[in-house]
């Protein structure tokens, strides 16, 4: 069975993730969608919420399913037995970094390939940040996120 991982903070899922997520799901038997913790990045919504949100926006799609994950990505690919890394490019900019974070898992775990994909056109400048900030300002973000997702933000942003 050919496994791959798509991780992520997902703080929170986009349509753009979605998107990638659904592209991995054709190409491989199972998707593991790793939920980091990364609590460097200051998440809005603790990792559990993160992963429920991923979880119930990504039902529909019957060979992924969601863990949350904490350290090296490596080593949670190699504990899962994944064979590949899925990570999302929208720009130039995302290449560079993203390039470079695979060189590094290369090196430390040569046996994961790391696979670029690119969402659709229409999400190449959706980010989670950009959705926080429209949403923190009362923006309409339904465009960029499932309902579920604008939900949790309304909510989160409203105890704020």
């Amino acid at each position: 069975m050919r496994h791959c991982i798509y991780p992520g903070t997902f703080d929170p899922i986009t349509f753009g993730h979605l998107d990638v997520l659904e592209r991995a799901s054709r190409l491989f038997d199972k998707v593991t969608v790793g939920v980091a913790a990364n609590p460097g990045k200051g998440p809005i919504f603790s990792q559990e919420k993160r992963l429920d949100l991923v979880r119930t926006v990504s039902r529909h799609i019957p060979n992924v399913t969601a863990v949350a994950f904490d350290g090296l990505l490596v080593e949670f690919a190699r504990k899962q037995k994944a064979v590949a890394v899925i990570r999302g490019i929208r720009a130039l900019s995302d290449f560079e970094f993203e390039f470079n974070m695979a060189l590094m898992n290369r090196h430390l775990e040569p046996d994961i390939e790391t696979i670029f994909v690119m969402p659709r056109e229409t999400y190449s400048y959706t980010s989670s940040n950009l959705v926080k900030q429209v949403a923190k300002l009362g923006g309409d973000i339904a465009h960029f996120v499932p309902p579920e997702v604008v939900a949790a933000l309304r909510e989160a942003y409203a105890k704020r």
